[in-house]
């Protein structure tokens, strides 16, 4: 989706005496596509966790027949992009040509490389009754030698993904390995995304990674002596042993994954050479990105 504000000044809490908890990131709603999004990524104490350089929560949100969202075409370039809806559909167009449905449990998976454009809008027949939408989109910042390679697009049904249960608590593992599973979902790096559902009481030991977080996307969990209230993103230190407990329903994605580079984001325009995202930024406003087929009429202007 479109990062519609170049700010990062997200509130953050530096947590005391909580054994590898951090860092308590408090999301700053943004307006977007005519709902509202939690952005957890980046923030000014936190900028990247693992190759994640992004990360937004969206909705839930409650949409009357005749609207919902409605992202028009906007380019990247350095990223891929992952979009994972818990309720509602979202069809997505871009500029290779692609066209598909996302749904409940699938990932969508959209590499920008050297230049990509795409929208996010609705069918018809989803558009035409109440519904809602509920999900999450982050962004992977791909590294130094592939940011400029051809953009891709990949599309995972909710099948394809490895589910298991770990001491009653299900788990997906969405990209990487954990728990003793490989997801299919294509990386670039060490990469690491697991969604896990707790009901109130269970715990649940993180997988190990270089660099670690959680978000809570419903219910509230512990850390220790350390409460983690919902919508927020927990940053750990890498050790071994980290276990939550869940003290009400709650459901939580872990990222993770090896450190990267620092890159610079402005708009949707990610790179590890400011230069790059010049260029992006001149070629974005004499239109010399590419069309997206079937959506060519309206496009975001790039910000003031």
């Amino acid at each position: 989706m479109s990062n519609l504000s170049n700010e990062t000044e997200l509130p953050c809490d530096f947590v005391d005496g909580c054994g590898a908890l951090k860092l308590l990131v408090e999301p700053q709603e943004k307006a977007l596509g005519g709902f509202s999004v939690r952005r957890a990524l980046p923030s000014r104490e936190q900028h990247r966790i693992g190759p994640w350089v992004f990360f937004d929560h969206m909705g839930p949100a409650e949409f009357p027949a005749g609207q919902g969202i409605d992202v028009r075409p906007h380019p990247h370039i350095g990223i891929a992009t992952v979009t994972y809806l818990f309720e509602g559909e979202i069809l997505h167009r871009d500029s290779l040509g692609s066209e598909q449905a996302i749904r409940p449990g699938d990932i969508n998976l959209m590499v920008a490389g050297r230049g990509i454009v795409h929208s996010e809008r609705e069918r018809p027949e989803v558009r035409s009754v109440d519904h809602r939408a509920h999900g999450l989109q982050l962004w992977l910042a791909l590294p130094v030698a592939d940011e400029e390679m051809e953009p891709e697009f990949h599309h995972y049904p909710a099948a394809e993904i490895p589910a298991l249960e770990l001491d009653g608590v299900p788990l997906r593992v969405m990209m990487g390995s954990a728990y003793g599973h490989t997801s299919p979902v294509k990386t670039f790096a060490d990469t690491l995304y697991v969604e896990a559902q707790l009901a109130p009481g269970q715990t649940i030991e993180l997988p190990q990674a270089e660099e670690l977080g959680v978000y809570v996307a419903s219910g509230r969990l512990q850390a220790l002596d350390t409460e983690i209230p919902p919508y927020t993103l927990a940053v750990f230190s890498p050790e071994p042993g980290i276990v939550l407990e869940a003290r009400e329903q709650s459901r939580i994605a872990i990222i993770g994954g090896e450190k990267i580079e620092p890159r610079c984001i402005v708009w949707n325009f990610v790179s590890s050479r400011a230069e790059r995202i010049d260029l992006a930024v001149r070629e974005w406003k004499s239109g010399a990105f590419p069309k997206v087929p079937g959506d060519e009429e309206e496009f975001i202007p790039f910000p003031p």
